[in-house]
């Protein structure tokens, strides 16, 4: 898009490579992960083993023995003149049901709502094997909470049913760290006041009762009523199986 920053060329020393999955480089053109090699990259984290690990890997395309690369986490690609263009984060990229979304796409089309001062946007699997996006928001000064149904409502005028997250959580605040970074595991799972649900009115009948106990079991809802709505819930075709 016309949005996105040409970071330029490696400079001196430095070795710049895009690779995929398989830390193959990608063709001109290919998004891939960007990673850092060249006589300035770190040997790891100070007493972080585990981080370590992830991040700073060896080099396969170096003949210096010992050579590692620095993964960054950043995606981008080659333009036809040599220069890398910046495409963000690949943690802001999640796949759910084979579907590919852009995390931060919802979130800015978020913090466009009136009302709403922050937002972020996970994929949480808090139910085993049912992955789902929940949108975390905080309010604007001098503005009420937006309820559930209309924050929904106004992300699908803009964003597929897909890319709409199932969840809403409002905060305060955003979780944040001493160095003033987000704390993403500090946000609280989703209890029932996050999802779309209409006036409770208790089932009625051997059926309703089956029904709702089985919906709050597989949406991992304290309660349903015989008026919810089981996509509002958070529910989705596949679950529905």
């Amino acid at each position: 898009t016309p949005d996105n920053t040409p970071i330029g060329k490696p400079i001196a020393n430095t070795r710049l490579y895009l690779l995929d999955a398989q830390l193959q480089p990608v063709p001109l053109g290919v998004v891939g992960e960007l990673f850092i090699a060249g006589v300035q990259v770190a040997r790891g984290y100070l007493n972080r083993e585990q981080l370590t690990a992830e991040r700073f890997v060896d080099d396969p395309f170096s003949d210096q023995p010992g050579a590692r690369m620095y993964r960054t986490g950043d995606l981008g690609r080659y333009l036809a003149d040599g220069n890398i263009e910046y495409l963000g984060r690949n943690d802001d990229q999640v796949k759910i049901r084979g579907l590919r979304i852009e995390l931060g796409e919802i979130q800015a089309r978020l913090t466009q709502l009136e009302g709403i001062k922050e937002a972020v946007v996970l994929a949480r699997e808090d139910v085993p094997g049912d992955k789902r996006l929940v949108a975390y928001y905080t309010s604007a000064a001098g503005h009420a909470k937006l309820p559930v149904e209309q924050v929904r409502q106004a992300l699908l005028e803009h964003l597929p049913d897909y890319m709409v997250p199932a969840l809403f959580v409002h905060l305060d605040a955003l979780p944040l760290s001493p160095n003033g970074k987000l704390e993403r595991k500090a946000l609280p799972a989703p209890g029932l006041e996050a999802a779309l649900v209409r006036e409770y009115e208790a089932p009625v009948g051997d059926t309703e009762i089956l029904l709702a106990q089985l919906w709050a079991e597989l949406l991992n809802v304290e309660r349903v009523g015989r008026h919810d709505h089981f996509f509002e819930l958070g529910g989705h075709s596949l679950l529905a199986v």
